[in-house]
């Protein structure tokens, strides 16, 4: 850098004259005045809310493309910790198809669950397992599509479901199938139950079950099988595992809850004690077994049905209502019938025509269908 040839005095004065030419730069000019305390603060404070703007936008963008079961823990944690701020467990008003999931989103309820005998009754059978695995997938994706559908038009994020499982349709490996394939038709969860394949509705009679350790096996295998689809898929995309016991009334309230409890062991999400007939029954597994926990409330069945806040107070997370839905529709329906066969106008019955295009999703398509014309 220096020509040393010039000698060491020169040298030395480029030396100084470099330097000097340093110290000015770092000298602020006189000619400049200083920025008051007052106004360095303000643009700190502007700079401080413009960051955490950004990061709640953030946030919010991350917090509406969570995967369903993500979103269905997420419901989970808030019962459990208490931000839930509600006096109610999540209600679960129970859909059967497209229509009765987008009903049950457009009426504002946080989750939703796909009801085998629902699926059942809608395809003309009883719940007794004649509908196969791949029409319960077919179902599940029906109801996935409707509840992103019904998110669209209200500007909120799909309701999480939880779909019947069955047995898992066959063995351990079948049932690790069923919760792959569950996950892939956007469920949040999915109910795997320890009854002898084929199963039949819990508040029925002629059910029978698999023995203890091949139950906690099934349930193992359902929550292994969540993980796994975790690791291909993501964090928070495995559907959570309810797992579901019906022992109770083939041996017992005391098998039952160490059949619960075996469950959580094995790493299941929430756990369901089937038909328990009394309100003390019902206390005690909400005391023994930790947890999220689901209580049905079955019109008409085994179990007492109680008020949520009731519910909630006993220590249950989940509170659904499986055939509410079902029920009142066959109600409506045969009342309709008799109205026809009878001559008599259905008017005080039916929607107007303008509500039922509503509900099954005509004002959005319509509103579609105007932007994307040529």
């Amino acid at each position: 850098f220096f020509d040393f040839a010039a000698g060491e005095p020169e040298c030395m004065e480029r030396i100084r004259t470099i330097r000097r030419d340093k110290q000015r730069a770092r000298t602020p000019s006189k000619m400049i005045p200083a920025i008051p305390c007052s106004l360095t603060f303000l643009a700190t404070a502007l700079s401080l809310l413009l960051l955490l703007q950004t990061l709640v936008t953030f946030s919010d963008a991350l917090s509406q493309s969570l995967p369903p079961p993500e979103r269905l823990r997420r419901l989970l944690d808030a019962e459990l910790d208490g931000t839930s701020q509600t006096d109610h467990p999540i209600l679960l008003p129970c859909c059967y198809d497209g229509l009765t999931a987008r009903l049950i989103a457009r009426a504002g309820f946080e989750a939703t669950f796909m009801t085998g005998f629902g699926i059942s009754a809608a395809r003309g059978y009883p719940d007794t397992q004649l509908v196969s695995y791949r029409e319960m997938l077919d179902s599940c994706s029906m109801v996935s599509e409707a509840l992103a559908g019904a998110a669209l038009e209200l500007g909120t994020d799909p309701l999480p479901c939880i779909a019947d499982g069955d047995t898992g349709y066959g063995n351990a490996m079948n049932c690790k199938r069923t919760v792959h394939g569950y996950g892939r038709a956007g469920m949040g969860g999915i109910m795997i139950e320890d009854q002898v394949s084929p199963k039949r509705c819990g508040h029925v009679g002629g059910k029978s079950v698999i023995s203890f350790d091949e139950a906690v096996m099934r349930v193992k295998a359902a929550c292994d099988a969540r993980d796994e689809y975790e690791s291909l898929n993501g964090k928070g995309t495995g559907p959570l595992i309810l797992a579901r016991t019906d022992s109770l009334v083939t041996d017992g309230f005391e098998d039952a809850i160490q059949r619960c409890l075996a469950f959580r062991d094995a790493g299941c999400d929430m756990t369901f004690l089937e038909a328990p007939q009394t309100v003390e029954q019902m206390k005690e597994y909400c005391e023994r077994v930790s947890g999220p926990k689901l209580a049905n409330m079955l019109e008409y069945g085994s179990t007492p049905v109680l008020p949520p806040k009731e519910l909630k107070a006993m220590g249950y997370t989940l509170a659904a209502y499986p055939l509410t839905l079902l029920s009142a529709s066959i109600k409506a329906m045969n009342q309709s019938l008799e109205l026809i066969k009878n001559g008599e106008p259905t008017d005080d019955m039916i929607l107007s025509f303008g509500e039922t295009k509503d509900a099954v999703g005509f004002t959005r398509y319509g509103e579609q269908e105007d932007k994307y014309k040529a």
